[in-house]
């Protein structure tokens, strides 16, 4: 933000990263959604004060200097660190761009630029970079050249050795790792994060998401739209394909590994790109797993799959089933074949930790219930769309709708229940709305455990609860800011929002659609938008490798475009590795004067838990750019 005094042009004003300029009597900030606003729609942006001169207004300006209107403020003002926080809103008629001015006693402050536009236009930018983010993770040798990427990696992924799961003490592997004597092409698919390893519990959550937008939204993201994802999503399908062994059924679920013993270097002890790892050491043994990475097997061939990876698979395979049946028929059935295979091993009576990865305490799942909801439902859409494959173990689509119903209303009468909302965790807020869409097709069959009706009230329920957080919070955030995964979370409500209102033909959540997505674009606490390279201001020192090195560290290009990280979180981390590039330079906290309530955003490349991207976390992100464009354009 910066001060203006009284009758400087505004149009000459540079803004400059999340600040306070000196010189002003208050300090006032102004947060905006970034990527900009639809016009003719009432809108949110907020106002945080700090003592000294009162704000006496605040208009909506546009880049001539002109005033288009006023916002106005719409709540009473709540506590965030050491400001007070209050709602403004406002409506912009015409397309441009905009600021909005606070007027002081002595002097102006003026927020970020915005756009205003219609919706096909403010998140075509947002869409495209969501796809540059999965084509910059490509991992072995069908990587795509570019500013951050200029060689191959992990070639030797192409003959993989396959070992059984480990035994870890306190996240730390026990003995040597027991090769089981196969030998894998286990090459491509995506690096989860910041890393380079490869993990199938996200990679099938992120494969889902982005077939979903494919099939969902071909204007905005199929075939010969601006930002056509298809090519991307039959990368990360693919690679997923080489994690199960339909002719065996056996389950691979792990590329590489994250943390080792004394005796093992792991992934996550050194710093580099990814095109060294193939020779990485030479011949020394500390480094062998760097070299040639293991892949975990999950079981014994034919053996139960965990119920969260036999689902999400399952509904993964049915998806490319609905998207490639026609473009790529031999795809599409081999596909189909593995989704029923792996959902019949689901595992629906599992005890102790579910498989995720190892160590589990990485990405610890405790929800299944609603992934296998998701997996019958996809394969129920998948055997009613026809031209099936011959083989199937299950042609009926009614016998998968009533295992999707069956699990729908054990995840509703279940544990855990409305306790979490769209994200890797929790996938229940897309597989209601798909199984409605499938009772729907269906006429309403009678028989089964859950109607339209009940997966809607859970919907609603999980929307209720998030609106309820929202109230106690200055920025109407659905999700706590000082927990983990909270950029995921406010795209996954964003989708959620919008699957509702258009499963009920209303407006309902219309503005906490829009108002979810905007504080993950700019419109919080830090004035950051928490995804690289949308809006003006974005964090710059990403825990990323190839970001890191082989990326501007200023913002400009090139950057990791897309990437979503992990955002605010309670807790945040230093540690440096040797290679990694100090970021930022003079170890300067630019956003830790706007943390709060127990929230904390730490733009430096040692704090993976705020500015780590990952595969799973940006996934939904694109879906809900897709579900606010203008559909009619």
């Amino acid at each position: 933000m910066h001060c203006l005094r009284r009758g400087w042009a505004l149009a000459t004003v540079f803004v400059s990263a999340a600040g306070f300029a000196s010189g002003c009597l208050a300090d006032v900030q102004l947060r905006v959604n970034q990527v900009g606003y639809e016009p003719n729609r009432d809108v949110r942006a907020y106002l945080m004060t700090s003592g000294g001169d009162a704000v006496q207004a605040v208009d909506v300006v546009d880049a001539a200097g002109h005033v288009a209107g006023a916002a106005t403020i719409v709540a009473t003002a709540m506590p965030w660190g050491s400001y007070a926080v209050q709602v403004l809103k406002f409506k912009v008629g015409d397309s441009g761009t905009y600021h909005l001015v606070a007027h002081l006693g002595a002097a102006d402050v003026a927020s970020v630029a915005f756009p205003v536009d219609k919706g096909a236009a403010l998140f075509a930018a947002p869409l495209r970079h969501a796809l540059q983010f999965y084509q910059a993770e490509r991992d072995g040798p069908d990587y795509i050249p570019g500013g951050l990427r200029n060689a191959p990696g992990h070639l030797n992924d192409a003959a993989a050795s396959a070992y059984l799961q480990p035994t870890f003490s306190h996240d730390t592997i026990v003995g040597p790792l027991v090769p089981t004597g196969k030998v894998l092409d286990v090459s491509g698919g995506w690096w989860d994060a910041g890393d380079y390893i490869k993990f199938v519990q996200t990679h099938s959550y992120t494969v889902g998401m982005l077939l979903t937008g494919v099939r969902d939204f071909p204007a905005q993201m199929g075939a010969g739209s601006p930002a056509d994802f298809t090519a991307e999503a039959r990368f990360g399908l693919e690679w997923l394909l080489k994690m199960w062994d339909d002719a065996s059924r056996t389950l691979y679920y792990q590329v590489g590994i994250g943390n080792g013993n004394a005796k093992t270097v792991s992934d996550h002890d050194i710093w580099r790109l990814p095109q060294a790892d193939d020779t990485y050491g030479g011949t020394d043994p500390r480094f062998r797993y760097i070299r040639h990475r293991p892949v975990f097997r999950a079981a014994p061939p034919g053996s139960l799959v965990s119920p969260n990876l036999a689902g999400r698979d399952a509904a993964a395979f049915a998806m490319c089933f609905q998207v490639f049946r026609v473009s790529a028929p031999s795809l599409a059935n081999r596909c189909l074949l593995a989704a029923e295979h792996i959902y019949d091993l689901a595992d629906t009576n599992p005890s102790g930790n579910l498989l995720t990865l190892i160590p589990f305490s990485f990405y610890p799942e405790s929800e299944w219930r609603d992934d296998l909801e998701l997996g019958a439902t996809e394969l129920a859409m998948a055997l009613a769309a026809g031209a099936l494959p011959t083989g199937l173990p299950h042609t009926n689509p009614n016998f998968y709708l009533t295992k999707a119903a069956h699990w729908a209303n054990a995840y509703i009468t279940g544990p855990n229940d409305a306790t979490d909302t769209l994200n890797l965790y929790d996938v229940s807020g897309f597989a209601h709305y798909d199984l409605y869409r499938a009772i729907q097709a269906a006429g309403d069959p009678t028989g089964l455990e859950v109607t339209r009706d009940s997966l809607l009230a859970d919907l609603k329920k999980q929307l209720d609860s998030a609106i309820a957080q929202a109230a106690t919070d200055p920025f109407g955030f659905g999700f706590p800011w000082a927990t983990w995964d909270t950029t995921s979370h406010g795209a996954g409500l964003s989708v959620m929002a919008s699957e509702y209102d258009a499963l009920t033909n209303s407006g309902r959540y219309g503005a906490h659609a829009i108002g979810w997505l905007g504080n993950i674009l700019g419109a919080n606490a830090w004035g950051s938008s928490l995804i690289v390279g949308d809006g003006k201001i974005f964090p710059n020192c990403i825990h990323h490798q190839i970001a890191n090195i082989a990326g501007h560290l200023d913002g400009t290009a090139p950057i990791l475009a897309g990437a979503a990280v992990e955002g605010p979180n309670g807790t945040t981390y230093s540690g440096s590795v040797s290679g990694m590039n100090p970021c930022p330079p003079n170890g300067s906290d630019r956003f830790g004067a706007f943390d709060g309530s127990g929230a904390k955003f730490t733009d430096n490349v040692e704090s993976f838990s705020t500015v780590e991207p990952a595969v799973d976390l940006t996934a939904a992100s694109p879906l809900a750019f897709a579900w606010l464009s203008d559909q009619r354009t």
